[in-house]
């Protein structure tokens, strides 16, 4: 407590005063007793006071902790510098933004006389890793929560390759947080942010090397300035609006139509009920009314850190089709391939080609891989691990196409090595550009795809569940269900095949048991393979209190009764969630739609 006195932040001090002053001793251990850990996507928490919360102080320790191990890492650090950025959340209670955070992130270095790139305004989140890649800078930070609750705050850490960090570098710099917890003397000077010579704004010379980069995916700018086609698009309340005006500028086209009320920066999110296009039709209720209005048949949102894209497509019932993140991701892997094979050299070798994917996403990429005789690879949940992989292959002479995760997080090319709205934003309407020139829908290319290469019809939701000890217990008994270490061989009536654990590390499906992809023993995730050729997963989410579960039929090109294959994955989600997660007896709370 005397610690976080230390402060000088007079909102988030109160806080503690308060629960003091109230005897709350389990809420003043809760917030005081541990720290922040980083999860798929770097540090991220509820604003407020509390070393497990994200503050004005939580934020000076892990920059000081960034200080000290890069300086470890890189004895050029003070010549290459340090990029900081930021979205545009904020929380009045706890005076906390993401533009007061960040200049607190900027002010640590600069008292330690490192160069810092601070962008002077917010951004997209994919400028970070960017401008580290093309700066040469030694590392990065983006100040955002992404899609998160309102009331949440990250901290988002890039390496020098432009990818997010990833083991052993996350837990050495959590051990150098913990030696450096004590402000040093500047790091709350953020004035230095406008006095220091080295102090940079990147952000005209960013905005401009990206939009050139974009045109390295943009195939068909001449058509794209002649379409009929509207689009509406929302960043809502977030960073987008400007950057995809730009974008689509940069592609040939007219400006899309924004959606008014969300169009600018509101930390409040005020008009949906939560800032994450992934939840379909429900959040986007007044892009869809907009674009009906205005005769646009394609809807675009990013989201608040414009990272990720929903979209959605008007129906010639005059219903709306809202693209799940694996049907996105067809589409995407069909038109990524079509254009390369268009656009490539003779000597060009499709053996050199890769696609990658997280393992709990639709395995659509991998089927067209194996018609059309590219690569295709995946990885563990979250981008850090799929822009790691992709610097490798780049570095071995490969050439990646297409990446993404089924939450909606897509990247075309490789000119970012993380997920990217804007750019994805560009090509979807390029791509229903291109297809509306043969009277062709995206929702009718879709089942083209499907027809080509199989059905992958699948579905993903969640479970809330804001106690720790519940979870693992679920967990827990999964690995020890019939007898102590032994997996489920039936859930209901559905036989299982295999089964993966990537918290132990276990693969039933390995002649040594041993799974391939690494060991996370940070969160939970159990995958089983059924006899009737469905793939589910159970894991827990590294950004929100959630338990996510994934499934997928995987149909051959000769099984077209999608009927069939829809109520079968409904039984065995039915079962998985009756038998696996037994939310009545574990209080879990259902998604609400």
């Amino acid at each position: 407590i005397k610690r976080f006195y230390g402060q000088l932040n007079p909102k988030t001090k109160e806080q503690i005063e308060n629960l003091l002053r109230n005897g709350m001793n389990k809420e003043l251990r809760d917030r005081l007793c541990c720290r922040m850990t980083f999860g798929t996507a770097g540090l991220r928490s509820t604003m407020g006071a509390g070393f497990c919360y994200i503050n004005d102080l939580t934020v000076i320790q892990s920059t000081q902790g960034m200080y000290k191990y890069l300086e470890r890492c890189f004895s050029d650090f003070k010549q290459r510098g340090f990029v900081v950025g930021y979205d545009t959340r904020g929380q009045v209670t706890s005076s906390c933004s993401s533009q007061r955070l960040a200049k607190l992130t900027a002010a640590v270095l600069l008292a330690k006389d490192v160069p810092v790139y601070l962008f002077s305004r917010y951004v997209p989140t994919p400028f970070v890793p960017y401008a580290v890649q093309k700066l040469k800078a030694v590392a990065g930070v983006m100040i955002t929560a992404s899609h998160n609750r309102k009331e949440d705050n990250g901290y988002k850490v890039y390496w020098e390759t432009g990818a997010q960090i990833t083991s052993p570098h996350d837990k050495e710099i959590l051990k150098c947080i913990e030696e450096c917890v004590e402000p040093w003397n500047g790091s709350w000077n953020d004035n230095l942010v406008d006095t220091s010579p080295l102090k940079r704004d990147p952000l005209q010379d960013i905005c401009r090397r990206y939009m050139e980069d974009l045109k390295k995916i943009c195939f068909y700018r001449e058509l794209n300035s002649k379409t009929t086609l509207k689009f509406v698009h929302t960043s809502f309340h977030g960073v987008g609006h400007d950057y995809v005006q730009l974008a689509f500028k940069v592609f040939g086209f007219k400006p899309p139509i924004p959606v008014p009320e969300q169009k600018d920066p509101d930390p409040e999110f005020s008009t949906v009920k939560c800032p994450n296009p992934e939840e379909g039709e429900s959040v986007l209720e007044l892009s869809l009314r907009l674009a009906e209005k205005e005769n646009a048949r394609i809807v675009l949102a990013t989201d608040p850190d414009a990272d990720r894209l929903a979209a959605a497509e008007l129906q010639e019932n005059g219903c709306w089709k809202v693209f799940t993140g694996n049907e996105l991701a067809a589409l995407f892997g069909w038109w990524m391939f079509d254009c390369w094979k268009k656009n490539q050299s003779r000597n060009a070798d499709v053996k050199n080609v890769y696609m990658l994917a997280t393992t709990v996403s639709s395995k659509i990429l991998k089927a067209i891989a194996l018609k059309e005789g590219f690569h295709f690879e995946e990885t563990l949940p979250g981008f850090k691990w799929i822009g790691s992989r992709i610097k490798d292959l780049l570095e071995n002479g490969k050439e990646v196409l297409f990446a993404f995760e089924e939450s909606i997080g897509f990247l075309c090319g490789t000119s970012v090595l993380d997920k990217d709205g804007v750019s994805a934003a560009v090509v979807v309407a390029e791509m229903a550009s291109y297809l509306e020139t043969m009277n062709i829908t995206l929702k009718q290319q879709l089942i083209k795809v499907y027809e080509k290469y199989g059905y992958h019809i699948s579905k993903t939701s969640y479970f809330l569940c804001y106690e720790p000890p519940t979870i693992k217990n679920i967990f827990e008994r999964l690995r020890n269900f019939d007898a102590p270490k032994e997996y489920p061989k039936f859930c209901g009536t559905f036989a299982i095949l295999h089964v993966r654990d990537i918290t132990t590390g276990y693969d039933s499906n390995q002649p040594n048991k041993k799974s391939v992809l690494p060991v996370s023993k940070n969160s939970q995730m159990i995958t089983f393979t059924f006899q009737n050729g469905c793939v589910a997963t159970l894991r827990t989410s590294g950004t929100e209190p959630k338990i996510k579960y994934y499934a997928e039929m995987c149909a051959s090109p000769d099984q077209s009764d999608t009927a069939l294959l829809e109520e079968e994955l409904k039984k065995l989600i039915d079962a998985l969630i009756e038998n696996f997660l037994q939310p009545s007896k574990n209080g879990l709370i259902w998604r609400s739609v």
